[in-house]
């Protein structure tokens, strides 16, 4: 007989990825609740008492019912922000906060529950100063970065290191003529730094001369490798460039996955190398949100089979 414990999926709407790994969980018979914890309150409810055996209480969707003590695993995918349009801003602004840490918090302290990832560990491992340190201490290698808001030391970073490019330290979603857009990773010249590098912090970093990118996605104690052949800077501005194929981890890497993932407390990461002609992997960052079932299409990885078993936590 199944485990009736359910797994919860928080995520927004639209989400294909979720959307697969829920049908592959139906199809084990494993219960599932997805949830958006931007629907709180409109469609979303919360009761959470705590009391001297720990958490009790359940959320309730409009068609489910989770137990709060009762969570088998719980699948965090970027959901929306909480929003409240019909307060006005500072009575806004109180609800916000509140839900946050009300509601956040009440996901954020499931007894006995398998989080992947656990949010506040998501948030942890998305700074990218902290995620590049831990990096260096995992023993990948990391190339040369700066963070700072000097033009001076820009300039002095780029003639010591060059060729150099730039990177956001976070990438918010901008909106062009009603189109929405980032900001792309460019390589940058000394003559490009001007006064404006003082308004806030940048990351700057060597260009690694790459022959292929890998994207490594570790799901639980499993490591697929992918080699992505292209001809871009990122290979991730022109899908219909690219060129997948299985690759194999050199040396030494597999063990500094899993320890950069054990410094945050996570059970998957998509991690982006960068490699270059002596064959040696560059670590460039670690998304504790990434997307991955696209890889499986391409190659036939069981990267979904993996991620199932984790939630259904068969192996454990």
């Amino acid at each position: 007989m199944s485990e009736p414990r359910p797994v919860l999926v928080v995520t927004s709407l639209h989400d294909p990825t979720a959307d697969v790994v829920i049908r592959e969980l139906h199809d084990r018979g494993v219960p599932v609740v997805q949830l958006d914890s931007g629907d709180f309150p409109a469609s979303l409810s919360v009761e959470a008492e705590i009391t001297s055996s720990g958490l009790r209480g359940r959320l309730r969707t409009l068609t489910r019912t989770a137990d709060l003590a009762g969570v088998r695993s719980l699948y965090y995918r970027r959901p929306t922000g909480f929003a409240f349009p019909h307060l006005d801003e500072q009575d806004a602004r109180y609800a916000v906060t509140q839900a946050r840490y009300g509601l956040g918090g009440v996901l954020a302290s499931l007894p006995g529950c398998l989080y992947v990832n656990h949010p506040h560990r998501i948030g942890d491992a998305e700074f990218k100063p902290s995620g590049l340190a831990v990096a260096v201490s995992a023993g990948f290698l990391v190339p040369p970065t700066l963070i700072t808001s000097s033009p001076d030391a820009a300039r002095a970073f780029i003639k010591q290191h060059g060729p150099v490019i730039y990177k956001p330290l976070y990438n918010p979603v901008y909106r062009i003529d009603g189109v929405s857009s980032v900001v792309k990773i460019a390589e940058v010249a000394v003559e490009d730094i001007d006064d404006s590098v003082a308004g806030t912090a940048h990351l700057f970093q060597q260009r690694v001369e790459k022959i292929s990118d890998v994207r490594v996605t570790v799901i639980g104690d499993q490591v697929f490798a992918v080699r992505i052949d292209s001809d871009l800077l990122d290979w991730r501005t022109d899908y219909s460039r690219l060129r997948y194929s299985v690759d194999t981890p050199p040396p030494g890497v597999t063990e500094a996955l899993h320890a950069y993932l054990s410094h945050f407390g996570l059970v998957f990461g998509a991690f982006d190398f960068a490699v270059d002609r002596a064959g040696r992997w560059w670590f460039l960052e670690c998304n504790p949100s990434g997307q991955w079932y696209w890889l499986e299409d391409e190659t036939g990885l069981p990267m979904l089979a993996a991620m199932a078993d984790l939630l259904e936590r068969k192996s454990l």
